[in-house]
């Protein structure tokens, strides 16, 4: 027997004996708890514990435990027994035990003398008390591995608020998506492996996806254990990320064993806990794959099913909880799983079924589990006594003596009202088709019992995908909500829209677009603030946003942060769209584009499924690709993370390949950039659209596709596609064939592209040929010869331009090497005043290249443009040199330095010709090589500074000493060191070829070095020769093979990478050359001072803006434009189509799409062979109901010749098996529709409405009073109605009873029945339809019936217009409905009639008094639908409700008095809700009203 510490003092020192510290736990930041609604004088802790800690098996820090050791005491109990009560049991070893079930030493040390409990029995209520508990933390595994869990001892009384605040606050639980409550058998059974496996999977998979809490009994044993096994080898067949399962066992805390090593009353941190199944007995042992234990304890040790109240009320309570997720607030639903199972499991069942909790039955696992499955498809009437004990004695064969009739009776009767609820039941059968796992028949109960729920109006299916929503089943969602059973309407979806949006499910936007959600309609202002609202807290663009508002907050001096506005957006995102969202003069002005928007706000979340969906609902598609690309990368520049930034740059990298078409890649000439060399993020798989759709826009026609690509796009910050594929060097789409040609056309200008160079060349220095036709134009105004716009359409061209400034840079660089070098005078000559004069044209030229922004962005931006460009760079700096030499030249001090300075500007000066030669395709590519090489020397030159110094100062030390001379130890430490590295030796390093007129002793000499150290008498080197000759080998060893080799590897290996890709890399760089001269003036300098005068007059006289030439650039007419993007749009959607296919043709997709058809083949085939099977059992059963009408008919005939006298009885053959004819009575007996049952149901209820009083059970069969049914002892209850002023006596006493007159008028109180004359035994009438299961009166006021009004109060439902709506062609109803004080349900305006009156008293709370008189004409001119027994939860053996119930209905909208009844209605009871309600049969009303509304709407042929 287990052991229980005593509650006594504990020191401090003994306390570490009894709950050792295992280990030193790493301490976590706690995390601040939120705001949380506890019960009064629930102490809160100042934090909790954090979701990580339960990802990493449960580490526990020193704050955390502080916080549990406070907090648990305080708030959580447990139950002592405190009173010793001897038992006549004795415990398994012999010993006495007290009726608690503990040993005398196990209760606490006052229980045997304190003399206050005097009762002769042992009462639990009085024995038992309550104190704080001693059992709590993590609990250990011992010796399976790292098994860790959280556990604690609750008392059974505990309230489920304090346990769930534990486990959401404490434990760091989420709250659950989903609840799975496992029941079924407690002890080991055997399940069949494929269903085993099936379970398991099926059980694991659904609590992972949804998020679910699985909670079981907790034992390792019987289904717990199973359950236990399934989250085990998920988590092992799983990551650690994925694998994350919770789940809880509850259980008795006094049948576990073991149970001793948990008490620890200052918290287990772990607790040490044994798995013994050999030696636990009677006992439990709990089960090491459970992650929580709720452990509940009554004061009792060895009594099973302590925990189930408890269990109840935690699960409805979490039930009832409502989580927010996705921006989708649902209530938590509640799925119980049963395996197996013995009578416990029935009521479980039962109280499940009760409670409105849909239950998945696995048939096949055994026991209650099976005879459920196999009674599931049975009409109600089929179900009876006997054929429910039939099937206990197959399936509880070893203990189907122990089902007395009594118990029989009572599981027939559960049994049937289970049955009934079908919409609350399913049936896993292994092999059924459209349900081959667990998970989709727990997901399919759910929803089945919501869709059969009542709700009002589109409350079910509204909530049916909620759920699925917060599942991320989209599966489900196709084929259990978007069926035809509802008519979804775009409105109605924009809320989940929303939660798929910001959950992150591409699946379920993807559908919401494929219902009909228009993101134009969806997408608002306040939807997508409320998206940016919401983003994910990891993303790079949420934390940036942050600060933006933090800034903003500390900037407006505020207290609380101001709310996300789009301005802040275009804050985060920078310059490249902060024209999208504007702020002027304290508001925001923006033009709404909806898929822009949606598109940019999954793009800076990195979010590549949404972005691709989003993307193809776009019209500009090819900007808006193009544009993300440059928002993803500005991000990745400024990712702090190096791992997201790898992970990034891998994903950009991967959906890199996929944008490459194929035609594409042929015209782009190589693969995008490898990512270490150009290290980008690109537009995931948007970018696949770029080479793409502009492929196919260029083959169709060259001319549009290149309007695409200047085409001033309004919606993305009026850019065009090539600006944008530029600011984001997207090389792959600027190298494309297309975007070539159109700049090559760019390039000729009005020329034709086919013109020779030497032609242009010719014209240039002959300008007359132009007349003739050397140069064509493309132009036909151009054409004619004598044409005077050929001369302005030739110098205008870029080519011409480029050309004609090479001409006057050689002319330019000739004329400076010649004053340089021939006419440098101490005053300048006219032909250095022309140098002068040419470089102040160059100067004005850069000036105008600075200021020159024709799209309006500002100096600041325009300067960092400007300054962006390599070539800019050394433009500046050589006229800055040059300035600077001219300015010594002009000082006659400093002539010579001003020479030497000026001559330093003419390297520079010569170097910027090589920006010249990028033109050229042989010599382009070779200087980005040059480029990228001279990197590889800056990187290499560090290298060989360590071994040139190293070597240098080592040299120095040992042949010199104290050489004092600065210049000279820069020459011996650095120059003659890298000198060495080519050739040139030192002569004196080795001493042989030492000559000491070669150098200065003493180091006095400023034109020699200083001497090696010499014998002061032969004048000879004493130094080391042959330490200096070894360090000069190894010297030259590393530097002339090794590093010099390294470079030279270093030189091939950018080669073979850059050679790749120069092409490309040229083309990208081709269109900055072709830009600068498409806008640069035509004249060449120093002429062009004459083009700088002319836009200073015309910008700065004028005042004319700056305006960038149509050929780069053009605002089209909106018809046009409208055009232009059709047609792309349409190109767009042929080639995701070509993108499909070739999906379709990828050989692995080709075998996933052979397996899926294999599979639906297979299920076909069993599915056809189900339907076999079925159809030959259908013409057996066909077969015997013809030979048993044979057989009745031939019966009939004998009898008949036997009463005209001809033969004997004795001689009559037997006619068909008296068996066969009793079984085809049980088979065949009563075969009424499911939704008329012969008797009535809600009478039968077990449970007594407003009491805990339980009904006797009564099947259907026994219901009629004509039944002999000798074990009906049903119960008295007679409720006491203090605010009824006319009830029947309390007690049913015979004198009492022979007072009242049945089947008359008594007095006031009407007991005749609508039936008919009812029967009377004992003094108490009888319930004409009858046994309910309970005697007396019960809630109602009077003995026999009790009569009730229910007036139907119906209008049509009508459009705005005045028109009747109508569904499945009939016209549909609007009824009258009210919500009464004190109630949760909706019903009809009517109830009970008071003795003497004509109208219910509910009825008159609804109207006005003035209004009764009226109403009762009403109720006059109505036709009546029922007049009757009703079918109520009251309703007893002795006591029933009848009713009549009158239709009354107003067909006109016009009807004056319907508007009186409304305007009545206005002014009643304001505790009272009254509406017009849709009349259908989800309506949430009682079931007796809903009866009453279906003949309404049957009367009035309606829909329903």
């Amino acid at each position: 027997m287990a052991a229980r510490g005593r509650r006594s003092k504990v020191l401090p020192s003994e306390l570490n004996k009894v709950c050792p510290e295992r280990g030193d736990d790493p301490a976590t930041q706690p995390r601040k708890m939120s705001d949380f609604e506890v019960v009064p004088n629930l102490q809160q802790s100042t934090s909790s514990v954090s979701k990580s800690r339960r990802k990493a098996h449960f580490p526990t820090g020193s704050n955390e435990k502080e916080n549990l050791i406070s907090w648990i005491p305080e708030n959580i109990r447990k139950k002592e027994c405190t009173y010793f009560f001897e038992s006549s049991q004795t415990s398994d070893s012999g010993r006495t035990v007290c009726e608690c079930g503990y040993l005398r030493e196990q209760h606490l040390e006052d229980a045997a003398k304190t003399p206050v409990f005097l009762g002769k029995e042992w009462d639990p209520s009085r024995h038992i008390q309550e104190m704080p508990t001693d059992a709590f933390g993590d609990i250990h595994f011992t010796g399976l591995g790292q098994k860790m869990g959280k556990y604690v001892r609750v008392s059974s009384d505990t309230p489920p608020r304090v346990i769930y605040h534990l486990m959401t606050q404490h434990w760091g639980l989420d709250a659950p998506n989903l609840l799975i409550s496992v029941t079924g058998g407690a002890k080991n059974f055997i399940m069949k492996p494929r269903l085993k496996n099936i379970f398991r999977q099926g059980l694991a998979k659904v609590a992972q996806t949804t998020g679910a809490w699985i909670i079981t009994g907790g034992s390792h044993a019987g289904v717990m254990k199973q359950v236990g096994e399934a989250v085990r080898d998920f988590i092992l067949s799983c990551s650690h990320k994925e694998g994350e399962i919770v789940t809880i066992g509850i259980a008795t805390w006094g049948t576990v064993y073991n149970r001793e090593s948990l008490i620890c009353p200052m918290g287990g941190f772990p607790a040490e806990y044994v798995l013994d199944e050999e030696n636990q007995g009677s006992l439990s042992c709990l089960d090491s794959n459970h992650s929580h234990f709720i452990l509940v304890d009554d004061g009792t040790h060895g009594r099973y099913g302590v925990e189930i109240p408890l269990r109840t009320r935690l699960e409805k309570f979490i039930s009832e909880q409502t989580k927010v997720k996705g921006g989708v607030a649902i209530k938590i639903p509640i799925v119980c799983v049963v395996v197996e199972g013995g009578p416990g499991t029935l009521d479980t069942i039962y109280n499940a079924i009760t409670n409105g909790t849909p239950c998945v039955i696995v048939e096949g696992s055994g026991r209650v589990a099976d005879v459920i499955a196999q009674v599931a498809s049975l009409p109600v009437p089929k179900i009876t006594i006997a054929l429910i004990q039939k099937k206990l004695s197959v399936f509880f064969h070893d203990t189907y003596e122990l089902f007395t009739e009594g118990r029989l009776v009572e599981w027939t009767k559960k049994i049937q009202d289970i049955v009934r609820s079908r919409q609350l039941l399913t049936i896993f059968r292994d092999g059924k088709y459209g349900q081959q796992d667990v998970d989709v028949a727990i997901l399919q109960a759910l929803f089945k019992a919501s869709r059969n729920q009542d709700h009002f109006g589109h409350e079910n299916w509204d909530h049916q995908l909620k759920l699925a929503v917060a599942w991320n089943r989209v599966d489900i969602a196709r084929s259990e909500i978007f069926t035809d059973d509802h008519e979804w309407k775009p409105t109605d979806l924009h809320p989940v829209m929303a939660a798929a949006l910001i959950s992150n499910k591409p699946e379920f936007v993807k559908l919401f677009l494929e219902q009909g959600v228009r993101l134009k309609e969806f997408v608002t202002w306040d939807t997508l603030v409320y998206l940016y609202d919401n983003m994910a807290p990891s993303c790079l663009f949420h934390s940036k946003l942050q600060k933006v508002l933090l800034e903003e907050r500390e900037h407006t001096a505020g207290s609380k942060m101001p709310r996300i506005q789009l301005h802040h957006v275009s804050q985060v995102q920078g310059s490249s769209l902060r024209s999208l969202y504007k702020r002027s003069a304290g508001r925001v002005t923006f033009t709404m584009d909806p898929v822009r928007d949606l598109l940019i706000w999954a793009v800076v979340q990195n979010r590549k499924e949404l972005a691709e969906i989003i993307w193809a609902q776009s019209q500009d598609c090819m900007v808006a690709a193009l544009a993300c690309s440059k928002i993803l990368k500005e991000l990745a520049k400024e990712e702090e993370d190096t791992d997201t930034t790898d992970d990034m740059l891998a994903l950009a990298e991967e959906y890199e390949h996929k944008a490459i078409d194929p035609a594409a890649e042929r015209d782009s000439v190589g693969a995008l950039w490898s990512t270490k060399l150009a290290p980008e993020l690109s537009i995931i798989s948007l970018v696949r659209a770029w080479p793409g759709v502009f492929t196919d826009c260029y083959r169709k026609d060259e001319e549009r596709a290149q309007k695409l690509l200047t085409r001033v796009s309004e919606a993305w910050g009026k850019t065009t596609c090539l600006q944008l594929a530029l600011e984001a060097k997207n090389m792959n789409f600027v190298s494309h064939g297309g975007v070539q040609a159109f700049l090559t056309k760019v390039w000729w200008g009005k020329m034709c592209v086919d013109n020779g160079l030497w032609r242009v060349i010719v014209c240039m220095l002959f300008f007359p040929l132009l007349y003739t036709s050397l140069i064509t134009f493309r132009e036909k105004r151009l054409q004619p010869v004598g044409c005077l716009t050929r001369l302005r359409a030739f110098f205008t061209a870029p080519v011409v331009i480029f050309h004609m400034n090479i001409l006057s840079y050689f002319t330019f660089l000739l004329l400076f090497a010649y004053v340089l070098m021939v006419d440098f005078q101490p005053f300048p000559s006219w032909r250095e005043y022309l140098i002068y004069f040419w470089l102040f044209s160059l100067v004005c030229e850069e000036t105008r290249q600075l200021l020159y922004d024709p799209d309006g962005f500002g100096v600041v931006k325009m300067a960092s443009l400007y300054f962006k460009d390599f070539w800019n760079k050394l433009d500046i700096c050589a006229i800055l040199v040059f300035i600077t030499g001219l300015t010594c030249r002009l000082i006659p001090s400093t002539l010579y330095p001003g020479r030497i300075i000026l001559s330093l500007a003419f390297i520079i000066f010569c170097l910027r010709l090589m920006h010249i030669f990028t033109v050229s395709k042989t010599l382009g590519p070779k200087i980005i090589i040059v480029k990228r090489m001279m990197k590889d020397v800056f990187f290499f030159l560090f290298l060989l500074a360590v071994w040139v110094v190293s070597f240098g100062v080592a040299k120095q030390a040992i042949l010199i000493h104290n050489e004092e001379r600065v210049e000279w130890l820069f020459r011996g430490v650095v120059y003659h060191s890298y000198l060495t590295i080519f050739g040139q030796i030192p002569s004196y390093i080795d001493g042989v070829n030492f000559n000491i007129d070669q150098c200065s002793p003493n180091g006095t000499d400023p034109y020699k070095p200083k001497c090696p150290e010499t014998n002061e008498d032969n004048k000879k080197p004493i130094f080391p020769e042959w330490l200096t000759v070894i360090l000069l080998c190894l010297y030259l060893l590393f530097t002339n093979i090794l590093l010099l080799n390294l470079l030279i590897a270093m030189f091939n290996y950018t080669f073979q990478q850059v050679q790749e890709h120069t092409d490309q890399i040229w083309k990208f760089q081709r269109h900055d050359l072709i830009e600068e001269y498409h806008g640069r003036p035509p004249a060449p300098p120093p002429f062009i001072l004459l083009n700088h005068l002319q836009i200073l007059v015309q910008r700065g006289l004028l005042r004319r803006p700056a305006t960038r030439h149509k050929q780069l650039k053009e605002k089209l007419e909106k018809n046009e434009e409208a055009a232009l993007l059709s047609w792309e749009m349409y190109l767009k959607e042929n080639y995701l189509q070509h993108q499909q296919c070739q999906e379709k043709q990828n050989t692995e997709q080709k075998i996933r799409d052979i397996a899926q058809r294999v599979d639906v083949l297979a299920e076909l085939l069993d599915l056809d062979r189900v339907k076999r099977t079925g159809l030959v059992e259908q013409r057996l059963v066909s077969l015997e109901d013809q030979v048993h009408q044979s057989a009745q008919a031939l019966r009939w005939i004998m009898q008949a010749l036997q009463g005209k006298g001809f033969g004997s009885g004795e001689d009559v053959p037997p006619v068909g098996s008296s068996k066969a004819s009793e079984m085809k009575k049980v088979d065949l007996e009563g075969k009424p529709e499911e939704t008329q049952p012969l008797y009535h149901v809600l009478a039968r209820n077990l449970l007594y409405p407003g009491s805990h009083t339980l009904r006797f059970p009564v099947p259907d069969e026994k219901v009629p009073w004509e039944v002999d049914f000798p074990l009906y002892d049903p119960p008295i209850y007679s409720a006491d109605h203090k605010d009824m002023a006319v009830q029947d006596p309390f007690s049913p006493s015979l004198e009492s009873l022979l007072k009242i007159n049945y089947n008359t008028m008594d007095g006031l109180i009407d007991r005749q029945s609508f039936h008919g004359l009812y029967a009377v035994e004992d003094g108490l009438p009888l319930n004409p339809m009858g046994r309910t299961g309970l005697r007396g009166r019960g809630r109602l006021h009077c003995f026999g019936p009790n009569h009730a009004l229910h007036p139907v109060v119906t209008r049509w439902r009508r459009n705005l217009d005045g028109s009747i709506i109508r569904k499945s062609l009939k016209k549909m109803l609007e009824v009258l409905v009210a919500q009464y004080p004190l109630s949760d349900v909706w019903a009809l305006p009517g109830g009970s009639l008071e003795p003497g009156e004509t109208l219910p008293l509910k009825l008159k709370w609804i109207l006005r008094r003035e209004f009764w008189p009226q109403f009762q004409n009403l109720l006059k001119q109505g036709t009546e639908i029922h007049k009757g027994y009703l079918d109520d939860p009251r309703n007893t053996d002795n006591a029933w409700v009848e009713t009549v119930t009158v239709s009354v209905h107003f067909d006109s909208q016009n009807d004056v008095e319907m508007k009186r009844l409304n305007s009545f209605l206005q002014g009643c009871d304001p505790e009272l809700c009254i509406r017009w309600q849709v009349l259908d049969k989800r309506i949430p009303l009682h079931a007796n009203h809903k009866e009453l509304l279906h003949k309404v709407s049957t009367l009035l042929g309606a829909y329903y």
